[in-house]
């Protein structure tokens, strides 16, 4: 079982968590022409997770996609951080009680220790969202981003 609260920044995912974690994106992203990111880190330093998220976001080049329906999923695990970041296309279709509640969501199963299954969980919904939103058209969707876990320091 994962537990990233007792790992440093180069084993905070097995790589079997990492394959885990890239077909849950890959899975939700079937559906879609938005994109889902994941990002863990072991601390989050300076400022809040939101803030860091936003940071990280626009880093990647996440806003430059063609609908602006990327989405970020952040983990400072030393912290015990976490937030969700999500570009302007797909924010507003959603609102911030939808973004709000998959924090939740993923806090909930943090707490049973439960962290690959909370962030998959919440990959699905976030897929599912943006698939109302922004369906997948196969004629002109590309997949935008990498799928590969982001792991920073």
């Amino acid at each position: 079982m994962w537990n990233p609260f007792k790992r440093s920044a180069d084993t905070l995912l097995t790589a079997s968590d990492k394959q885990l974690l890239v077909e849950a994106i890959q899975l939700a992203e079937q559906n879609t022409s938005g994109e889902i990111r994941v990002y863990v880190e072991t601390k989050l330093g300076k400022g809040d997770a939101l803030a860091r998220a936003t940071q990280i976001f626009f880093k990647n080049k996440m806003n430059e996609t063609k609908d602006r329906n990327g989405v970020l999923v952040y983990v400072a695990v030393n912290d015990k951080k976490l937030a969700i970041y999500a570009d302007q296309g797909i924010y507003e279709r959603m609102g911030i009680e939808f973004w709000y509640s998959q924090v939740q969501e993923m806090t909930g199963h943090f707490k049973t220790m439960n962290y690959v299954n909370g962030i998959t969980t919440v990959i699905k919904e976030i897929g599912q969202a943006l698939h109302s939103h922004f369906p997948y058209d196969r004629t002109t969707d590309t997949n935008e981003l990498s799928d590969e876990i982001m792991i920073g320091k």
